[in-house]
């Protein structure tokens, strides 16, 4: 894992770029207030098709991940909801108002999320939009999921970039 997230902190840095940003905009009205880079794991269960009982399919459970400020000092995590938390015990919730394909098909899409803050005060307290960028890896296991692993719970490596907009 330690190996995943050095590579994975690497290609962050050398691909956050302002084209990149470009691709799921917030309003004009927002602007960048924290960009955090994220390491950990995106969660999948083996689990009945919603669409057909009679199969199965990998469903996302949550991310649980550290965030990082530029410096690499520990600034957060990101977990289920979606949720962000500050250090300073602020959070910010979050759902999914755009996406677009990751650069590599086994990453997770870039997304654009409308956030509505958790805990006013702190750091994420006037969050509006999150842009998740430069992802690397965390897409659904290409194992089987069957009847016979239903219920199997696996934990995929993931990185990516978050940058946290406000008005």
């Amino acid at each position: 894992m330690k190996s995943f997230v050095i590579a994975a902190s690497t290609a962050l840095a050398l691909g956050a770029c302002a084209e990149s940003r470009q691709v799921l905009q917030p309003s004009s009205a927002e602007r960048v207030s924290l960009t955090l880079n994220a390491a950990g794991v995106q969660v999948y269960q083996c689990r009945q098709s919603r669409d057909n009982p009679v199969q199965h399919e990998w469903g996302f459970v949550g991310p649980e991940a550290d965030l990082y400020d530029s410096a690499g000092q520990r600034a957060g995590r990101h977990y289920g909801g979606p949720t962000w938390e500050a250090l300073d015990g602020s959070k910010v919730m979050a759902q999914v108002a755009g996406r677009a394909p990751a650069k590599s098909p086994d990453s997770i899409p870039w997304l654009l999320l409308k956030a509505r803050p958790a805990a006013p005060q702190g750091t994420f307290g006037n969050v509006t939009s999150i842009q998740r960028l430069e992802t690397v890896g965390g897409s659904a296991p290409a194992q089987a999921c069957s009847t016979q692993n239903a219920g199997e719970t696996v934990r995929v490596p993931y990185a990516a970039q978050y940058v946290f907009f406000t008005r």
